[in-house]
């Protein structure tokens, strides 16, 4: 038996790329070759298949590990109980069994499935779920040539019938059967084109280009969900742009982010030489730059932040919606913040993000023109407060979004801009050590403020606690008795009224 994995046709070029393909696999070596060894002793073939291929090419070692067999999930579930230190079948309906073993190497997730050799409801993208008898047939059906090689196990023979490691070597993303055919089975492989476009840093091929951008429209036969994942995914990636442009060129993201593309027609105010659109990917980008190292500690934003890089991405898509031209040539889009803030929030609704990222988006978006005219006039402490307050929890990502929406060309308008933001977190800091503004409160709770006016829970005592609010924000601390002095004056004038 062969001690490493042979190609199915050697090009001497590509042996680099075989030998360290065999030094990432090697702490994992004897795990697949056990478990290929297993099966085989049953009469069935067993091959690693998919992701962690590639990414062994790629000198990456991938997460989980993905196998593809001839044996039913049956036979698959004879061959691995007692083996595996735990088992699932949830997906067994569609061949695929998963488990959970632990080597030298470390604890490993593992999914195998049978062949599959699916036929597409073309309109629906349902599959009716088909198991083959060969490896080759399997391979076909896959996304990308660089996902449809395979090392078959024990003997670590290295297939690649349909030159994927020549397009790994090229970084050219294309597919096993014609473009066309395979976006037709399943649309949700042109939003995975365009993830691989930014995680791999790989080029598109012109005919998967052409076959994206001719069939864009079908992306509707998909589900919200699974759209937002993929979306997800690519704009958690390091370097969404190759991506989010691709989306855009095609007519993809026209089909589930409208207000993506229809940035390109429009010219920002502040910056002649680039349209917005240009100047919303280059603002995802600084702020990625600005993100903290994963795991980090919240208020340095560890990335990649999910919340930041939306509203980075979407922070301007209210202008096409108040764009204005002025006399003398000028364009304005006045309160192209709350415009877009209520754009951001209907769309992540219907890309059916959750809740709490829909308000945060939303709420970022409405706040990212709040700091513009800081370095012009000086703020009140009462000003600076009342920007921590509003921003509250994301103040952190507020600071990252602000700092990321200068691109101007001018060098010393540039230093400007961040002279007088650093100048801001300054003072936030020294104002919130010295008043604990991540956390202001009126100086009497509820209980006071009913107490000193003499009145019930409801709506009243819920004005009177706004305007102690106030108080709180225009004068910092001032002490309960002058707090109490303040809302019985406001009581009195009310009650006149």
């Amino acid at each position: 038996m062969s001690d490493r994995p042979t190609a199915t046709t050697p090009d001497p070029t590509h042996l680099p790329l075989l030998r360290g393909a065999v030094a990432q696999l090697a702490p994992v070596l004897p795990l697949l070759q056990e478990l290929g060894q297993r099966f085989a002793d049953r009469g069935h073939q067993l091959a690693l298949v998919g992701g962690p291929v590639r990414d062994a090419f790629l000198g990456r070692t991938s997460p989980d590990l993905d196998f593809t067999t001839d044996a039913s999930p049956d036979a698959i579930l004879s061959a691995v109980v007692g083996w595996a230190d735990s088992h699932w079948d949830i997906g067994r309906d569609f061949g695929t069994i998963g488990l959970r073993k632990t080597s030298g190497a470390g604890q490993h997730h593992i999914e195998i499935t049978t062949y599959r050799a699916d036929t597409y409801d073309r309109t629906s993208r349902k599959p009716e779920v088909m198991f083959g008898d060969t490896l080759q047939g399997d391979l076909v059906r896959r996304d990308f040539t660089v996902n449809a090689m395979a090392i078959r196990l024990p003997s670590l023979e290295f297939v690649d019938v349909h030159g994927g490691l020549a397009d790994l070597a090229a970084r050219r993303l294309m597919t096993p059967a014609p473009p066309e055919e395979s976006f037709a089975d399943d649309p949700l492989r042109m939003m995975r084109a365009a993830r691989f476009a930014s995680q791999l840093g790989f080029d598109v091929a012109a005919e998967v280009r052409a076959a994206m951008t001719e069939r864009a429209a079908t992306l509707t036969i998909v589900s919200a969900e699974r759209i937002r994942d993929e979306f997800t995914k690519l704009i958690l990636s390091r370097s969404p742009r190759p991506g989010l442009t691709l989306l855009v060129d095609t007519g993809l993201a026209g089909q589930f982010l409208p207000e993506l593309p229809a940035l390109r027609l429009e010219v920002d105010e502040h910056h002649r030489h680039k349209d917005v659109y240009e100047h919303s990917l280059t603002v995802l980008e600084q702020a990625i730059d600005l993100e903290g190292p994963p795991g980090g500690p919240e208020d340095r934003v560890p990335g990649p932040d999910l919340v930041l890089r939306l509203a980075s991405l979407l922070h301007d898509i209210g202008k096409p919606a108040t764009r204005r031209f002025e006399p003398g040539g000028g364009v304005s889009f006045h309160h192209h913040e709350l415009v877009g803030a209520r754009m951001a929030a209907r769309r992540l609704k219907a890309m059916r993000y959750d809740k709490d990222t829909v308000k945060a988006v939303a709420r970022l978006v409405e706040l990212h023109l709040r700091f513009h005219g800081y370095g012009e006039g000086q703020w009140t402490d009462s000003a600076v407060r009342r920007y921590v307050t509003d921003a509250g929890p994301l103040l952190q990502r507020l600071h990252r979004l602000t700092r990321s929406d200068s691109t101007t060309r001018n060098v010393r308008k540039a230093e400007r801009l961040s002279r007088a933001y650093d100048d801001l977190e300054a003072r936030i800091d020294r104002l919130a050590e010295q008043e604990q503004l991540d956390s202001v409160r009126p100086e009497l709770n509820g209980n006071e403020i009913a107490q000193t006016l003499g009145i019930e829970p409801g709506p009243v005592l819920g004005e009177a606690y706004k305007f102690l609010l106030s108080v709180r924000l225009d004068d910092g601390p001032i002490g309960k008795d002058a707090a109490r002095e303040k809302l019985l004056a406001w009581w009195a004038d009310r009650s006149e009224t």
